[in-house]
């Protein structure tokens, strides 16, 4: 059964100076990419429309106060119109057994698809892997008194998430509770290979050979090795994410 509650006996919003306020400032449109457009239809799919039209106007004016991303949630403090912000959290089911053995293997057979991930891309297709495509592997909370699924707190959240998947298309890996060291390993990792009586090769079939792609000299550059080469003199991933910025931008200044 539905309830009608009427959203105006809460009263209005409470301003929050230094929100994570929304770069999309009018219209229905929201995230600039494919990553983030294709993450927000799998959440408008099974949301309501008044919600998340709510919740795209708390995200455009800053209503979420701030977030913390860990795999499979994003739990944020979003101001309405209580004194405190409510507590609202946006969970995505990690993948685990089948589906993430069916990532690893796709991408260790899908030639250069490792090195783009290692260098903070993500191939659209693993799109059928890393979205959601069931209600049943997303879920919303919120500390307010709306019990709608989402609420436009949660709501607001997850076009804030949106947008940085623009930005960082592999936060989803993050979403998904993949380590991005722990997928390099497991690709990297050979499968043992089948008893065969085909000892010289003659019966196998060898793939196409990749048709090769002008690019910038950095994204030549084997994103994996040079990511491994950085930490082993950085104090951690914060100056491995420096010192691949540093390197881009010595590049670029060469091509001046």
């Amino acid at each position: 059964m539905n309830v009608h509650i009427d959203f105006s006996e809460f009263g209005e919003r409470r301003p929050v100076r230094g929100g994570v306020r929304a770069r999309s400032q009018r219209g229905t449109a929201f995230a600039r990419t494919w990553w983030g457009r294709a993450f927000l239809e799998a959440v408008e799919q099974v949301a309501d429309q008044g919600r998340l039209a709510r919740g795209r106007s708390y995200a455009r004016t800053g209503q979420v106060v701030n977030y913390r991303l860990e795999p499979g949630i994003v739990s944020a403090e979003v101001q309405g119109s209580q004194p405190r912000p409510f507590v609202s959290v946006f969970t995505l089911r990690q993948l685990r057994d089948e589906r993430l053995d069916e990532l690893v293997a796709q991408v260790r057979s899908t030639p250069g698809m490792l090195g783009e991930i290692a260098a903070g891309n993500l191939p659209k297709a693993l799109g059928p892997l890393l979205l959601p495509t069931t209600v049943r592997e997303l879920d919303f909370s919120c500390s307010c008194p709306d019990s709608g699924w989402p609420c436009k707190h949660v709501a607001a959240v997850c076009y804030v998430i949106a947008e940085r998947l623009d930005e960082h298309p592999n936060t989803l890996l993050t979403l998904r509770g993949i380590e991005l060291d722990d997928l390099i390993g497991s690709v990297q990792r050979e499968a043992a290979p089948a008893e065969t009586t085909d000892l010289y090769g003659n019966d196998v079939e060898f793939p196409s050979l990749p048709k090769p792609e002008f690019h910038p000299a950095p994204d030549d550059l084997d994103a994996v090795l040079l990511r491994q080469a950085l930490r082993m003199t950085a104090e951690d991933e914060q100056s491995v994410a420096a010192g691949l910025r540093q390197l881009r931008a010595l590049y670029r200044s060469l091509d001046q």
